[in-house]
């Protein structure tokens, strides 16, 4: 019986290291942080970190500690409970355009052809990389604090919609959706 329970923890141990091994983690930020006491200064670190499987799912995160290492390594649990899925177009680029804001930080991002890459700055590149997305046009605007850039990226991600879904709200079917953007595309 004791055997079981032991085999059932060490497979979940291995099961765990499996699902976090198919993540891949950013450090998009580190700031120290200093809290004055009586005999001077003491120092800590707050770290963010961006953690996606680059087929769809990311999260980030936010740690502090009094060392580098163990703030990352909060920064990424945090970001492993925090996962949001977004659906691609053809596993590369975004469905539609889609602004998000937080705070002062306001991002615009944009669908992009094939081979156009990721444009995008600092925090929000962390973001796409892990996500997977291989063509996107990105412009931050306003402020340029990680944290509000992150921030904001993910909340125009969280407004991206699938087409199917899209059909499903306006009551009508997906090809009727598709044929319309076909003849828009082929008017342009």
């Amino acid at each position: 019986m004791a055997q079981e329970r032991r085999d059932d923890r060490n497979r979940g141990g291995r099961d765990r290291e499996e699902r976090d091994s198919e993540f891949v983690d950013k450090l998009v930020h580190i700031n120290r942080v200093a809290k004055v006491v009586k005999g001077g200064r003491r120092f800590g670190f707050a770290a963010l970190v961006v953690v996606g499987d680059q087929k769809g799912r990311v999260g980030f995160g936010h740690g502090k500690a009094r060392e580098v290492p163990e703030a990352i390594r909060k920064a990424t649990e945090a970001a492993k409970r925090e996962l949001i899925f977004v659906p691609l177009r053809s596993g590369r680029t975004l469905h539609h355009d889609v602004e998000g804001r937080w705070g002062a930080g306001r991002v615009l991002l944009r669908a992009a052809k094939p081979g156009t890459g990721i444009i995008a700055g600092g925090p929000m590149r962390a973001v796409f990389e892990t996500l997977g997305m291989h063509d996107v046009v990105a412009k931050s605007m306003g402020s340029s604090n990680p944290y509000n850039m992150v921030r904001a990226t993910f909340d125009a991600l969280k407004s991206q919609m699938h087409p199917k879904d899209v059909a499903a709200a306006r009551g009508i079917k997906y090809s009727t959706l598709q044929a319309r953007r076909g003849n828009a595309v082929a008017e342009e």
